[in-house]
């Protein structure tokens, strides 16, 4: 009887001569790249040329949006109005204040959070020359872009921690966008208010002072959400989480790739000051936008409770209900921030 070695010779002399003599090389399927999702045409808004935004405009500027499957239309829409438009179907996605998602879905707005971009207050409480104290803001006008905002809300807790009632002790005036506020504040029609680098280094430099850091006390905020109508999550889930997808990656890009970060602000933010864009980049972009940009209910207490202190339907609403952190979360299981 042959040894199971001879075997194994004959069999490979056998299939050799049924090659041509040559051996036979193991079968191998062919690589075949990922397909690219089916493109989809989305409305996104934005309610403030301001560094938030930076995540989305990367990922619309580098093709991340497209990789994923995403035409983008943005749309640049106050947050006070950029509610309707989502409610209305005007726009798909909202790059939005998360008080007035909160406000909004409180009175019955079938919305959903899905992600927050700026989860602490990122502000700096800027003031006229004259005011070098808490007791100095007395009597004085303090500017937020309307009631009800992120910058509102942020404004009446720096006031209350600082010992200054925002109801009685200070006028409290709605005077639009952060640039308005801005002009505002260089016009003396405001002497007061919570801004933000870059616009910070145009009012110091016309004197006025930081009285306050906001952005150092790390405390929990909804400054920019992520924001859907459930309706949209609930039949293009999807292509949600493509957008936030996208996010999480346009985030990873902006903190790997300062040159890219800095230019993509000047486009957004039409500047060509260097300064400017690098102070809104360093000093403000890079420190406050998360990596994973988890939506949590106590970035919302703040909002709840301010809005809730003349909105019964607010204190009393579950927070819990309107997020949907499932997405970040499944965007990092899926290595979105590694690419």
């Amino acid at each position: 009887m042959p040894t199971r070695a001879f075997a194994f010779a004959i069999a490979a002399v056998l299939v050799a001569s049924a090659c041509g003599g040559q051996a036979a090389a193991p079968s191998v399927a062919p690589a075949t790249a990922t397909p690219r999702p089916s493109p989809v045409k989305l409305v996104i808004s934005y309610s403030n040329p301001i560094a938030d935004f930076l995540p989305l405009w990367i990922a619309a500027d580098d093709g991340t949006f497209a990789a994923n499957g995403i035409e983008v239309e943005f749309q640049a829409i106050a947050s006070a109005q950029g509610v309707a438009a989502l409610v209305a179907g005007q726009t798909q996605v909202a790059a939005i204040g998360g008080s007035e998602i909160l406000s909004a879905a409180a009175g019955g707005a079938d919305l959903a959070v899905l992600a927050n971009l700026v989860p602490v207050y990122p502000h700096l409480f800027e003031a006229a020359p004259d005011i070098k104290t808490a007791d100095d803001l007395k009597g004085k006008r303090v500017g937020v872009s309307s009631i009800g905002s992120s910058s509102d809300i942020a404004t009446r807790v720096l006031l209350r921690r600082i010992g200054i009632d925002p109801d009685k002790d200070v006028t409290i005036v709605a005077v639009g966008s952060t640039d308005t506020r801005t002009a505002a504040l260089l016009s003396g029609a405001i002497q007061a208010a919570v801004t933000l680098v870059p616009d910070t280094l145009l009012v110091e430099d016309k004197g006025f002072k930081p009285l306050y850091d906001l952005g150092a006390l790390k405390l929990p905020a909804s400054q920019t959400v992520i924001a859907v109508t459930r309706s949209f999550l609930g039949s293009r889930r999807d292509v949600a989480q493509r957008v936030i997808d996208s996010v999480v990656t346009g985030t990873a890009h902006l903190r790997r790739d300062r040159a890219l970060a800095i230019a993509t602000l000047k486009k957004w933010l039409k500047s060509n000051d260097d300064r400017a864009m690098a102070a809104a980049y360093d000093k403000y972009a890079l420190p406050v936008i998360p990596v994973l940009p988890f939506p949590t209910v106590e970035q919302f207490k703040d909002s709840q409770n301010a809005l809730g202190a003349k909105n019964a339907q607010v204190l009393s609403y579950e927070l819990s209900k309107l997020l949907e952190p499932a997405l970040v979360q499944s965007a990092a299981d899926r290595g979105a921030d590694k690419k």
